[in-house]
């Protein structure tokens, strides 16, 4: 059985770099500083961050600084051009298509989702249905189960992904009702990441759109699918966040609205 793995105490001085990009988001920030202020050089710092985060050093700092983006968007009125300026995108152009590739909605979208929250968990919490009958018998499978290390009342979000980090729509994704099992078909041969978060029913629209206090996982090593070959079950446990959590950057009213639609689809269908 594949395990996604917890957090690790490998190389706990990552710990203090990420604080570091924490407290001077807003600063310039480059490599050979973040190395120097663990006592490293850029090319160790480089490996041993990635080996323990899962991404290379500058992707989490650019990852960090549009999670900012999604804080100055939904509680300050400056405009779309400011706020990407305030993260140091110096192009309108750049910092709209780089927050929609990886969010998933644009930046204006994202700003105006707060009433669709409330009203999409409130339509999930009713639902009587949550079999997601998108069920393909080509390529190939990836099932197992998903369980929490404290109890909570809630939707939990659980995708593929391409990157270990949550951003941009999952290669597949699916809505559960509560811990258990589930199962991905038509997955096509290559690399993926599992990754998990809940939202408990009583959350405000901030928090779902922010969620930075979310229950969450992610495997810190692929899932490899190849043609023919079975993927040994995933056990995922969902945890508090850890410090070195990357930032949950999709939107998540997006992926609950794609759910919902597949999910009334097949009810219209009957």
């Amino acid at each position: 059985m594949k395990v996604v793995h917890e957090v690790t105490d490998r190389y706990i001085e990552i710990d203090e770099a990420i604080a570091y990009i924490h407290r001077n988001i807003d600063d310039a920030i480059e490599l050979s500083g973040l190395a120097k202020y663990v006592g490293y050089s850029p090319y160790h710092f480089a490996r041993i961050f990635k080996e323990r985060i899962g991404l290379p050093p500058l992707y989490y700092v650019s990852a960090y600084r549009l999670q900012r983006a999604k804080e100055l968007l939904l509680n300050t009125n400056l405009s779309v051009r400011d706020i990407g300026l305030e993260i140091g995108q110096q192009s309108l152009g750049t910092f709209t298509s780089r927050f929609t590739e990886r969010v998933g909605v644009t930046p204006s979208q994202f700003r105006n989702s707060m009433k669709m929250t409330g009203s999409q968990l409130h339509m999930l919490r009713n639902l009587t249905d949550w079999r997601d009958r998108e069920v393909s018998h080509l390529h190939g499978r990836v099932e197992g189960t998903i369980q929490s290390v404290v109890p909570f009342e809630g939707v939990i979000l659980i995708g593929l992904f391409a990157k270990p980090i949550p951003e941009g729509l999952p290669l597949h994704g699916t809505l559960l009702s509560s811990v258990g099992s589930f199962v991905f078909t038509g997955v096509k041969p290559g690399t993926y990441y599992l990754m998990a978060t809940s939202v408990e029913w009583g959350a405000s629209a901030i928090d779902v759109l922010l969620p930075r206090a979310t229950l969450r996982t992610r495997s810190r090593e692929p899932i490899v699918v190849k043609p023919n070959t079975p993927v040994p079950p995933c056990h995922a446990v969902l945890h508090l966040p850890h410090p070195d959590d990357p930032p949950i950057l999709i939107s998540l009213p997006l992926l609950m609205n794609r759910f919902i639609g597949r999910v009334a689809g097949h009810e219209n269908t009957r």
